[in-house]
């Protein structure tokens, strides 16, 4: 065999060399004690190289992102790799070789790349801070129901409200004062009535509904009102002739709640099947049915201003934001874990839920953050169960909240002063 062909001396040496030391290894102390100084450096140089070789430079469009100033080499490392003194050749040229190596360049992106504007825009959109609300406090409370307060509503004067319960008697009461003004009795069908306040007696009645009446909703600018009840279905109505003008059909099961604003979707419904639908008020036809709850839609509530609602129900995950007006999908207000009842927002913000177990929850309307929780707490003579919270709406300052129970009472929260 000639000389040319025989494989060269120095590789076989390092691997040598690393063999032995690896062999050795449990005796550190005393080869340390008689290693030489090159021996050092040469080992610190083999190591460096065969550990570090397969990543002294990045993949093309890794490194093209990379910004232009590298990091700076430990002052102590280098200096005692290129420590003065007598170097052989082979050391000499591998500490040449790891000199030689590309600076690596920092893993962070510039400011002015592409990815760098999105990471940074993407965590501005989701870092929204809440904002604050004043705690909310009892206030009043009102008894003068017999039955489950089911229902209440405030007069566009803001003087006074009224509300509804089982004992099939509608009640006036004085805002202020929490005063009683006027009881209205006889209404025990299913049949929708319009009342005169002035008289004290019914004016007109709207025929149709095939079994109980669970929610009405006036247009805000139109003269029609809209129904909804366990016949599954909603009602379109004239104010004026008592004419009907839509059946709003599709629902599987009772329709809990029914709201109604100026855009569109100008009807919006809840329903027992799971479902809530956005209607076409001229059509009388869905836009958009909603199937992201899991159980029954009881509730919902639309944002005076923001031009979108919530919705709630039972089971987790309970109320949902949705953007009008293609209903999508904003987020979940987590946290209030009950079959949620009634839903109620305000212009500042101040969002509501109340549940069938008495508990009580405020909430930010923009973040959904939560910033305090309350407990219902029956009165005197009811039972502990008869703590659930039926209804609830803000007055038109909102600043204050009416609330209906199961334990026969109307209870008014105030926002507490700063």
């Amino acid at each position: 065999m000639t000389t040319a062909g025989l494989p060269p001396l120095e590789p076989l040496f390092r691997r040598n060399a690393k063999r032995t030391w690896d062999v050795f290894a449990s005796e550190l102390d005393d080869l340390t004690g008689h290693e030489e100084e090159s021996s050092t450096r040469l080992r610190l140089a083999v190591k460096i190289n065969d550990e570090y070789s397969d990543y002294k430079t990045l993949p093309s469009g890794l490194l093209s992102q990379q910004a232009s100033v590298g990091p700076v080499r430990p002052k102590d490392a280098r200096r005692m790799i290129t420590a003065a003194g007598e170097v052989d050749p082979s050391t000499s040229r591998a500490i040449a070789t790891i000199d030689k190596t590309p600076v690596q360049q920092p893993s962070t992106f510039s400011s002015s790349s592409t990815l760098s504007k999105a990471l940074a825009l993407h965590k501005q959109t989701h870092t929204v801070k809440p904002k604050f609300h004043p705690q909310w406090k009892l206030k009043t409370v009102i008894s003068g129901h017999l039955g489950w307060v089911r229902s209440v509503a405030v007069e566009p004067g803001n003087k006074w409200f009224a509300t509804g319960a089982g004992d099939r008697v509608i009640k006036i009461w004085d805002l202020a004062s929490g005063e009683l003004k006027l009881s209205l009795t006889g209404h025990i069908s299913t049949m929708v009535k319009c009342w005169d306040l002035e008289a004290n007696k019914v004016i007109r009645h709207y025929h149709g509904h095939l079994s109980g009446v669970y929610s009405l909703s006036l247009h805000p600018t139109l003269d029609v009102l809209v129904t909804a009840g366990r016949d599954a279905s909603a009602r379109v109505w004239d104010m004026r002739t008592k004419a009907q003008i839509h059946v709003l059909s599709g629902h599987t099961a009772t329709v809990a709640d029914v709201k109604c604003q100026e855009s569109d979707p100008q009807v919006i419904t809840g329903s027992m099947d799971s479902t809530v639908r956005l209607w076409d008020l001229a059509a009388g036809k869905t836009m958009t049915t909603l199937t992201h709850h899991k159980k029954s839609v009881r509730s919902l509530a639309i944002h005076p201003t923001e031009y979108s609602f919530a919705s709630g129900s039972a089971g987790g995950n309970n109320i949902k934001k949705w953007k009008c007006p293609e209903g999508a999908f904003v987020f979940n207000f987590s946290g209030h874990n009950a079959i949620i009842n009634t839903l109620s927002v305000n212009a500042e913000g101040v969002f509501f839920s109340g549940g069938d177990n008495g508990t009580l929850t405020f909430w930010d309307y923009g973040t959904g953050t939560p910033f305090q929780n309350l407990d219902d707490i029956p009165q005197p003579g009811s039972l502990e169960a008869e703590a659930g919270v039926f209804c609830s709406t803000f007055d038109l300052t909102g600043t204050r909240l009416i609330t209906g129970g199961a334990d026969k009472t109307i209870k008014i929260y105030a926002e507490q002063a700063q």
